[in-house]
């Protein structure tokens, strides 16, 4: 029977992982035997600069972790020399880190880990891994946000050369009215030359004998 010394600093240590494990986003577990260690090494510096925590936790200090932690069902993932990988940053980060490695190392196996507080296996953590990061997430939203200006501004930038260019063509009611000006000035051109010529006429016409007449009330012509 362990003491109470040693089951103090277990106790301990449980609290300790309790209060770091809550503020996961994601947990990765892995076995990593037989891993060289100029590998190993490589890859605890990537996740470190990725703030990635990564250790190995024995089994039972885990299941008692988790139990903390209302997540059920990992005591059949833990078994066998488990590390875990966990980040309070983004749940993509461990995944994605894990499983280049585990493509390229055969010796580093996946063997599941917890996502949104549910155990989830090997297949589950190898599809989260897929997911782009957040980096590549912000920007494809931030993209997405300024395309329809960017294309706006495109649009209206190849307008203004066009018509610079005097290659853009009237719209047909443009057209429309254009011509309609057009029949409009040559009536008024026409009515001018006709009221002119009437004024020729009178100017040349003989001299009549005036006629001794009523005076009458003048009146203006009005022309419609």
């Amino acid at each position: 029977m362990p003491s109470q010394r040693i089951l103090d600093t277990k106790k301990k240590m449980v609290a300790e992982l309790v209060t770091d494990y809550r503020k996961a986003q994601s947990f990765v577990f892995a076995d990593a035997r037989g891993l060289k260690v100029s590998t190993d090494t490589e890859m605890r510096a990537e996740l470190r600069k990725n703030n990635v925590s990564y250790k190995v936790v024995k089994n039972t200090t885990a299941t008692l972790v988790f139990k903390e932690l209302g997540v059920p069902g990992v005591e059949d993932i833990l078994k066998g020399p488990t590390a875990i990988a966990y980040s309070t940053d983004d749940a993509i980060t461990p995944a994605k880190i894990l499983k280049q490695y585990a493509d390229k190392f055969d010796k580093l196996k996946l063997k599941g880990g917890i996502i949104d507080g549910k155990v989830a296996s090997p297949d589950e953590i190898k599809t989260l891994a897929k997911i782009p990061g957040k980096e590549v997430i912000y920007g494809q939203i931030a993209y997405g946000l300024l395309f329809p200006m960017t294309k706006l501004a495109m649009l209206l930038k190849a307008a203004a050369e066009k018509l610079s260019e005097g290659t853009i063509e009237a719209k047909p009611e443009a057209k429309a009215e254009a011509a309609a000006e057009e029949v409009k000035a040559e009536e008024v051109k026409a009515e001018a030359e006709e009221v002119k010529a009437e004024a020729a006429e009178e100017k040349t016409a003989e001299p009549v004998e005036a006629v001794t007449a009523e005076p009458v009330a003048e009146t203006k012509e009005t022309k419609e």
